[in-house]
């Protein structure tokens, strides 16, 4: 079982860089870099691959809208070249808002346009003949009509380090997760719960595992959440730590979409807390964030996130194990997260 972590350049990227070096030696096998609608993740990877030697260094996520798949696919190749092949392509769709309010790019077929690019990239890096896409999302080298006419179908000047680099899909709802089960590397769930995921993604998991090709590796899994290992944390001490994953949980269950378009209300829901989703988005979209981060469910912050001491975090990754998590991504919280991932490998390995 590997150990990942996102990058926090909350106090400069530069000393959080520094910081992977030390996690790398205590242990990391990932690490992960956020872009949004902030500094991009491509030039903060290639800083990363310059001073690590071992992690690997994924984007969590890009979006499939800002950039053309030929670029994704140029980039994804770039960033394995000088890591010398430990990138990994962490794709998603972002949301509306960001996609047509920031990058003024129509929000349209997110899923059937990841799994164009997921093909589009594959084709590229292979280099077997120029490449010639005719998608529904997009089509190149442009069809006739469109544009001067002259376009061409063109192979990657350079072979990749690696023909068939990792692509990891950041996928929530139904046919996406399908999908994602089907064709991608790895799957970048949220707010998972190890005893429960299947009431939420099961029946999606099972259909996309059944369509997969047999010549691609296991799907990867990665899930986790805060990391706290002390033998004090059990009681009011381990829900006092647990309260700090409130506020970020109520923004995304409460503030995410208005009312029957939020889809991490809805994962909510289908985790059997119906009355809380409820009461959680009507306070918050009431403007009363404090009370809905309050509503939030205890059970919920307890089974996804590591907090306590270590027998108990032992068996908290026992329950990862058994839900098919490959990849234990955590957020240690206290002044030594070194130390802390020092302890869940030792914990992991033991």
């Amino acid at each position: 079982m590997k150990l990942s972590m996102m990058i926090n350049y909350a106090g400069g990227f530069k000393e959080s860089a520094q910081r992977v070096v030390e996690l790398e030696k205590a242990g990391l096998d990932q690490v992960w870099v956020a872009e949004a609608y902030s500094y991009d993740a491509i030039s903060q990877i290639g800083y990363l691959a310059a001073i690590t030697d071992r992690v690997e260094i994924g984007t969590g996520i890009v979006n499939i809208y800002s950039r053309t798949a030929a670029l994704m696919a140029m980039t994804a190749a770039g960033c394995d070249y000088v890591s010398d092949g430990r990138f990994i392509l962490g794709l998603g769709a972002s949301g509306p808002q960001v996609i047509e309010g920031f990058h003024g790019v129509p929000y349209e077929k997110p899923m059937q346009r990841t799994k164009e690019y997921i093909e589009a990239c594959r084709m590229i890096w292979r280099r077997e003949q120029p490449f010639n896409f005719q998608g529904q999302t997009f089509q190149a080298p442009l069809p006739p009509g469109v544009g001067t006419g002259m376009g061409k179908p063109l192979k990657l000047i350079n072979h990749p380090v690696r023909a068939d680099i990792p692509i990891w899909w950041a996928s929530l709802k139904d046919k996406s997760v399908e999908a994602t089960a089907e064709l991608a590397d790895g799957w970048l769930p949220i707010m998972f719960i190890p005893e429960k995921y299947h009431s939420v993604w099961g029946p999606q998991l099972k259909a996309g595992l059944a369509k997969r090709d047999p010549a691609r590796k296991r799907l990867d899994i990665s899930a986790g959440g805060m990391l706290a290992i002390d033998e004090s944390l059990t009681g009011d001490a381990q829900k006092a730590v647990l309260d700090f994953a409130r506020p970020n949980m109520a923004l995304y269950v409460g503030g995410m979409g208005a009312r029957g378009k939020n889809f991490y209300n809805d994962i909510c829901r289908a985790y059997g807390y119906e009355r809380e989703a409820d009461e959680v988005q009507d306070l918050y979209l009431d403007g009363k964030k404090a009370e809905a981060a309050a509503a939030i469910p205890g059970e919920w912050l307890e089974l996804a996130n590591l907090v306590g001491p270590s027998g108990y975090i032992k068996e908290r990754i026992a329950a990862y194990k058994e839900a098919g998590v490959t990849v234990l991504s955590v957020n240690p919280v206290g002044p030594n997260p070194v130390q802390q991932i020092e302890q869940l490998r030792s914990i992991v390995d033991a």
